[in-house]
């Protein structure tokens, strides 16, 4: 029999634990006036995603939704939560829950860490970016970027 300590880690293994992430609703504006948001695509299955990256103990959400590591972002995070959603995945227990931030790409580095191992693609409109987006709670937040003032 498993002393308590035990039972509830081997609860947190078979059920999964929550985790903590931030998203960056990564755009830029067009010379006609339109945005351009960029999507980075899945190690797993190459689906188009919005960059994301773990929140650790102590850290702000605005912290992680950078966006570097995967699509070598740089630009200005809005410290405001623009939306959330939570999904899992197929290969795991775990829960996402994912804060969405908006951020104004300046620019795109030229090396960034997962650069070899991720294509980022700039989608015109929100609308071909719905189209291609991978994750359903993606799209609403997606569908409110069309009402933005920016």
């Amino acid at each position: 029999m498993l002393n308590e300590d035990a039972q509830t880690e081997l609860t947190k293994t078979l059920s999964g634990r929550n985790v903590a992430q931030a998203g960056a609703l990564c755009y830029r504006c067009t010379e006609g006036g339109g945005l351009d948001t960029l999507f980075v695509g899945s190690r797993r299955n190459g689906r188009w995603g919005i960059p994301k990256g773990r929140v650790e103990d102590g850290e702000a959400s605005t912290a992680a939704a950078l966006a570097f590591e995967e699509g070598g972002v740089v630009g200005i995070v809005d410290e405001t939560v623009f939306g959330s959603f939570s999904y899992r995945k197929e290969t795991g227990p775990n829960h996402y829950r994912v804060a969405v931030h908006l951020l104004q790409v300046l620019r795109i580095a030229d090396e960034f860490p997962e650069k070899s191992i991720r294509k980022t693609q700039w989608f015109p409109p929100p609308k071909d970016a719905l189209r291609d987006a991978a994750q359903r709670a993606p799209r609403a937040i997606l569908s409110r970027v069309e009402n933005l003032d920016l």
